[in-house]
């Protein structure tokens, strides 16, 4: 028997592509558009939330029978708080200028409707082993996603990757810069991330459509 039964597993893989808490349940969306214009500040959001909702999830579920019901929101929030504030210190101590770069974005995981939804339909009805995988599942759901839209937003919009010139010099006119090609700017605001995030979202939803009707 391995580590993981099935059910257990599901937990995990549910969330990465049939049930994806961004393209599929559609939460998470504002961060999602906010710091994907660079994969790195994607790749740290993903970590963040990771940590975040795996651990608050434990936490939530191993105080779930004496939270008393009036005040779970508040005990939710004050737990989220928490772990976001040890994320923020760890950010400006070890990436300070990443963390200038998510800046706002950082505390807002406190606000994260993947985080209290999970807290809220999950952690306080299963066990810590159980909401431990379901905090990993979502996270890295929404984790894949934002690392998508960032990898297509840097590497089109300024045609690097991880601060890397991975297309060549566009001063220089070397790589495909040579025959012309320009970065396109427009991929670095805002509504060029929503239509990616939406074309994403299309191509996740028509799969799983086909996968239906087969």
């Amino acid at each position: 028997m391995g580590l993981l039964s099935k059910k257990d597993a599901k937990l995990i893989t549910d969330p990465l592509a049939d049930n994806n808490p961004i393209t599929i349940q559609v939460l998470g969306i504002c961060s999602a558009l906010a710091i994907t214009a660079e994969l790195k500040a994607s790749i740290v959001m993903a970590i963040a939330v990771l940590f975040v909702l795996a651990m608050g999830n434990v936490v939530i579920s191993l105080m779930r029978n004496i939270i008393p019901s009036k005040i779970r929101i508040i005990v939710q929030l004050v737990v989220v708080a928490a772990l976001v504030i040890v994320v923020d210190l760890v950010l400006k101590a070890y990436a300070y200028d990443l963390s200038k770069t998510l800046s706002v974005f950082v505390g807002l995981i406190i606000t994260n409707c993947i985080i209290m939804g999970r807290f809220e339909a999950f952690a306080l009805a299963n066990g810590p082993w159980q909401s431990f995988l379901d905090g990993i599942g979502n996270a890295a759901g929404y984790g894949i996603i934002l690392i998508i839209v960032g990898f297509f937003r840097e590497l089109l919009g300024s045609g690097t990757l991880l601060g890397y010139k991975v297309l060549g010099d566009p001063i220089e006119k070397t790589g495909v810069y040579a025959f012309g090609y320009e970065n396109n700017g427009f991929m670095l605001l805002a509504p060029m991330a929503l239509i990616v995030l939406g074309i994403i979202i299309w191509v996740q939803r028509s799969r799983n459509e086909a996968l239906i009707e087969d």
